[in-house]
């Protein structure tokens, strides 16, 4: 059964940028891309380059989808499918985010 986990409040996220939280000790990058609540959240490996980097990419619009680019290798991954722009045998797990309250909740 899933639950919301909150991890953090929404101002700790600047927008056009991420952060990491761990929830359920597995890493996962969440993304604001406007200065609005509109938030992502994807799994934080970058599975090219083997590290927990995702977080720390930049974000970018590609097709009218919004993705973030790994800051080691460059691939992108879709923030609404998880799904890598360079290789489609390659996607990453994706995550209901929320903000409930000013805090945003992850659902896990």
């Amino acid at each position: 059964m899933s639950k919301w986990i909150n991890v953090c409040q929404l101002n700790d996220i600047t927008p056009k940028t991420g952060v990491c939280a761990l929830v359920n000790g597995k890493q996962v990058a969440i993304f604001r891309p406007r200065d609005n609540d509109e938030l992502f959240a994807i799994d934080n490996m970058d599975p090219f380059a083997k590290s927990n980097v995702l977080s720390r990419g930049i974000i970018c619009e590609h097709d009218e989808q919004l993705w973030v680019a790994s800051p080691l290798k460059k691939q992108r991954f879709n923030l609404t499918t998880g799904q890598c722009l360079e290789n489609d045998l390659v996607s990453l797990a994706t995550y209901k985010v929320r903000v409930n309250k000013d805090a945003v909740e992850i659902n896990a």
